[in-house]
């Protein structure tokens, strides 16, 4: 595979949202010792469980995300995967700072996000219909 600066993008917005969700991990952690929610326990003190839920919710989306990302770029094009992951990461980021305002304040961030990555979905599917039919798959 020829790496191009539209993949040396793709790399960016990965590393940038695999530390944004290891961020969000260590504010659960900390969150858990702060309020002694000892482990096994999912639940506990409201600010925990609404980190927990944050946190959760963000690996329910982190791999078909980094999957998209990866497959749009290399079966249609790096750039517009590239735009589509940094709305996407954007999305996150609104629907976190949504959700620890009020957690109806959430959905504007959801749906930018959704929005992002369904695209990212139907740009890949493009891209393999158009390569299949140069290649005669």
């Amino acid at each position: 595979m020829k790496i191009t600066p539209g993949l040396i993008w793709i790399g960016w917005i990965t590393l940038v949202t695999l530390v944004f969700y290891l961020g969000l991990a260590m504010h659960t952690a900390i969150l858990r010792g702060r309020h002694r929610v000892m482990a096994p326990a999912a639940a506990g003190h409201p600010a925990f469980d609404l980190a927990t839920r944050i946190h959760a919710n963000t690996l329910e989306y982190l791999v078909p995300f980094l999957v998209a990302l990866w497959m749009c770029a290399v079966f249609y094009e790096p750039l517009p995967a590239a735009i589509l992951g940094i709305v996407w990461l954007f999305g996150r980021i609104i629907y976190v700072v949504g959700y620890w305002s009020a957690p109806p304040r959430r959905q504007p961030g959801f749906i930018l996000a959704m929005i992002a990555l369904v695209l990212l979905l139907i740009l890949t599917a493009y891209g393999l219909f158009r390569m299949g039919l140069v290649m005669g798959v």
